[in-house]
């Protein structure tokens, strides 16, 4: 990542009130805690007082705080950094937003599946078996569009501004969590049924072991030769297989005001297009 002075990312943040912070985009714990948290240190120093962070929705239910994917690991750092900023500093404050698995990023929860498209050099018609380290039965994943995680962040941070300024409803999520899921748990052998669908042809999962997995030519293209990264990556199967993505919340629907798009539709959009 690039290194940036201290006053050059408070300078990035003067005359910002209310800061929507995301997630630096590595799975790898420490690179994102490198960046992320001298980011919020810059963005009170220049007098932010609210803090929207993007977090993600492994964990299960929005009370806990313990996860065994590698993924989630920077974003518990952070979450756990921005509430003991607000217990010691009463006038700031900070909304995480546990956001649902992108029901578009499938291919990263199936080595790189992808049912219209190459993946390692080869033609999609020859894949039959998607080969990771996890059966496919269930629990499974509430997946969710991206692009309605996306509104129902930016209806979250008008109702926060809103409920600030004595002119909306009142904003329960301050110093707090909110949790955006879809509306129904797929467990990874339908999620590959369904993109079955999607290629036209029969795909299933086969398991694997994680070295098995990590030395897959296709994830070597994704995450390196030496298999470090892969190897951080497979945790996210544990977690899935411990039910920590099967949380359905509703509060999606509550904040979009109608019920999101359903997972096969997601998908007939994303990969039809």
């Amino acid at each position: 990542f690039i290194r940036i002075p201290p006053s050059a990312l408070t300078a990035a943040f003067a005359g910002v009130d209310v800061l929507f912070l995301i997630s630096y985009p590595s799975h790898v714990r420490d690179y994102r805690v490198q960046v992320q948290l001298p980011a919020i240190d810059a963005a009170r120093r220049a007098g932010v007082s609210h803090i929207f962070y993007s977090s993600l929705a492994f964990c299960g239910a929005k009370e806990n705080d313990v996860s065994s994917a590698e993924v989630m690991q920077a974003h518990l750092a952070t979450e756990a950094y921005l509430a003991r900023l607000a217990a010691a500093d009463s006038g700031f404050t900070y909304t995480v937003v546990r956001e649902g698995l992108y029901a578009e990023s499938t291919p990263i929860y199936t080595a790189f599946f992808k049912p219209t498209g190459g993946s390692d050099g080869r033609r999609e018609k020859e894949v039959e078996e998607v080969l990771i380290p996890h059966d496919g039965e269930g629990p499974g994943v509430a997946w969710v569009a991206r692009d309605e995680l996306g509104e129902a962040t930016a209806r979250l941070i008008a109702r926060y501004v809103a409920a600030a300024a004595g002119g909306g409803p009142s904003f329960p999520w301050v110093n707090g969590r909110v949790l955006l899921t879809g509306e129904k748990v797929w467990s990874l052998k339908e999620t590959v049924e369904a993109l079955s669908k999607v290629a036209g042809r029969k795909v299933k999962i086969r398991e694997v072991s994680v070295e098995e997995y990590v030395g897959l030519p296709e994830v070597k293209a994704v995450f390196g030769e030496d298999g470090v990264k892969a190897r951080t990556w497979a945790t996210a199967w544990e977690a899935i297989r411990a039910g920590e993505t099967a949380v359905v919340s509703g509060e999606l629907e509550e904040i979009l005001g109608r019920k999101p798009r359903g997972f096969e539709e997601v998908l007939e959009e994303c990969w039809r297009r």
